[in-house]
């Protein structure tokens, strides 16, 4: 029995925006009065956690809600910077034909996401955007009650340790996508129960194999 559910992650696994966050940080660094990444620190930071990050920048938590309004807003002027990686529109359509369920859980906006998705995000049954840096087990929670498929039915796919965390955190399987902000052996030795090297692996995973007991 394959998958009912696949909740994915937007930035990094679906739209190629690293290359744009790369640009960007130094001057929300700046603005926000947190540490400026040298080009030295970017693969060591890649090998991080969350909190590690945060903690190397000296990025204070309370600022954090306001740092992720403000590059939402920027993230909306920079539409047609950021693409979707090659192949995803056709994984989307194969998981939709073969009766799997889609939802985007994001810290990005709804409305950016759909902008950057173009027509694949008529193939999503659910939204849950705007999520907290920490927030996601709560946005995948309400997904999965809105599907009304079993936590061991679903998948959360993403590029960072704390989306395999996040599906840990709600007894769903995990899958991680090797080329997103996250090194793939940061994401490897948080032992995700699928690694993804290739696009086409994931409609291969998610419409062959059985899901976790």
């Amino acid at each position: 029995m394959p998958y009912s559910l696949a909740i994915f992650d937007l930035d990094g696994t679906l739209a190629d925006s690293f290359p744009w966050f790369l640009r960007t940080i130094n001057d929300v660094a700046d603005r926000f009065g947190f540490r400026r990444v040298t080009d030295e620190e970017i693969e060591g930071l890649r090998h991080a956690s969350t909190r590690e990050i945060l903690n190397h920048l000296e990025v204070p938590l309370w600022k954090l809600p306001a740092i992720a309004r403000h590059a939402r807003r920027l993230k909306a002027e920079a539409t047609a910077e950021i693409s979707l990686f090659a192949g995803v529109e056709a994984m989307l359509q194969t998981l939709s034909a073969s009766g799997v369920q889609l939802a985007l859980v994001t810290s990005d906006s709804e409305a950016n996401a759909r902008e950057k998705l173009g027509a694949a995000a008529n193939l999503f049954a659910h939204f849950d955007c705007a999520a907290s840096l920490f927030g996601k087990p709560a946005k995948f929670r309400r997904v999965i009650r809105r599907s009304g498929v079993r936590p061991a039915e679903v998948i959360a796919i993403g590029d960072e340790v704390r989306d395999i965390e996040a599906a840990r955190a709600v007894g769903t399987a995990s899958g991680a996508v090797c080329w997103g902000y996250a090194a793939p052996a940061a994401l490897r030795a948080h032992g995700p129960d699928h690694t993804f090297e290739r696009m086409d692996e994931i409609a291969d995973v998610l419409c062959r194999s059985p899901p976790k007991a």
